[in-house]
């Protein structure tokens, strides 16, 4: 069950104060708080974790300080979207907002490479008015003998030109514990002059260990990944551990599912997924066209498979692009045959933008719809 506290409420409040000393004389109740801190105000939730079949709605709903309580019966109980309840939400960080109801672009290096095509990327993106990117230090491989990425070394001069170019928040792949460690270290070294945005690779989906040690810590969101080869159902569980352990700022990845019915796309582009996902849970939602498609094909129309994919996710409600970049991309280390142009990156933040535009078009014609 969810206790959700009148808005603003103050942890030394009376009233606050005698919820908690209620809550914690119940018999076999265990209690979580959360709270959302938002631009003019903050949202405290309350988990009551137990035996809370016996717990009546209207008597929690009559406890000083409680705006509504809510029954809790799905799996995804922290980042589930609960019935009836349809609140927007959304997370901010470094300044940028993350939300059900927004859409932000991340263009850039599968893997990072040299300094000057960091600097180039970094240098195209200010100059097209972004202001977050994708850099892959660290590289998990099928083959041992691929690039695994230049891991921690490469980290101090990416956040020093993050930070000259206004770059403001970076998705980072970690494989392991230890590379939050090396991110964190690196990013107060160089006198944090930039965000990352941990990111779970759909290879790493169901480590429940490395999900729970991501999801204790507060000081970055995560990008989760779909499981190529597990239902949607065991990914939105596995999104759950991080939640489960404290970190309840966490995008949703779509990047296509490992299956031959995919081809000759690299993967089944799974971008159908977007509104269900948003339905089910209260996480904004990323698509990676690059990986789903994995080639520079072009249709018949002229446009780039990869464009078609990236507006398929946007029509469907995506809030969150990943996709790959590269100034030279037979020389880059990772997935170059995939991997935009620089001078494709303003044809492609059009066909973005003209997608949205479509999207919140039709959106408003649905509102317009039922208020008839």
């Amino acid at each position: 069950m969810i206790l959700i506290l009148s808005p603003n409420a103050q942890p030394d409040s009376n009233e606050y104060r005698q919820l908690l000393d209620h809550l914690d004389h119940l018999p076999k109740i265990k209690t979580r708080i959360h709270q959302e801190k938002g631009a003019h105000q903050t949202l405290t939730e309350i988990y009551l974790i137990g035996d809370t079949a016996a717990l009546s709605i209207e008597d929690m709903e009559s406890l000083p300080g409680v705006e509504r309580a809510v029954r809790i019966s799905e799996e995804y109980r922290v980042l589930g979207r609960h019935k009836d309840d349809h609140r927007p939400t959304h997370f901010e960080y470094n300044g940028v907002r993350f939300g059900q109801d927004n859409l932000n672009v991340f263009a850039g290096l599968c893997a990072v490479d040299t300094p000057e095509h960091v600097e180039m990327m970094m240098k195209a993106l200010q100059e097209h008015g972004q202001v977050c990117t994708r850099m892959g230090a660290y590289k998990p491989r099928t083959s041992p003998y691929a690039f695994q990425g230049h891991g921690k070394d490469c980290l101090p001069w990416v956040f020093e030109l993050a930070g000259k170019y206004g770059i403001k928040v970076i998705a980072m792949e970690i494989t392991h514990e230890s590379h939050a460690d090396e991110i964190l270290e690196a990013l107060k070294q160089t006198g944090n002059p930039t965000g990352v945005m941990l990111q779970i690779g759909t290879r790493n989906t169901q480590n429940f260990e490395l999900l729970k040690i991501v999801g204790r810590q507060r000081e970055f969101p995560v990008l989760f990944k779909r499981g190529f080869g597990i239902t949607l159902d065991e990914s939105l569980n596995a999104a759950e551990y991080l939640a489960s352990e404290g970190n309840r700022n966490v995008v949703f990845g779509l990047r296509g599912m490992k299956t031959n019915m995919g081809d000759p796309h690299r993967n089944l582009v799974d971008f159908a997924h977007v509104p269900v996902v948003k339905r089910l849970t209260r996480m904004p939602v990323c698509v990676d066209p690059s990986h789903s498609v994995g080639t520079r094909n072009r249709a018949p129309d002229g446009l780039l498979e990869i464009f078609h994919a990236t507006m398929q996710g946007v029509i469907a409600g995506a809030n969150m692009i990943l996709v790959d970049f590269h100034p030279a991309p037979t020389k880059a280390l990772v997935d170059g045959p995939q991997a935009l142009l620089m001078e494709e990156l303003p044809l492609f933040l059009e066909c973005v933008r003209n997608a949205r535009e479509a999207y919140e078009k039709n959106v408003r014609l649905m509102g317009e719809a039922k208020a008839s």
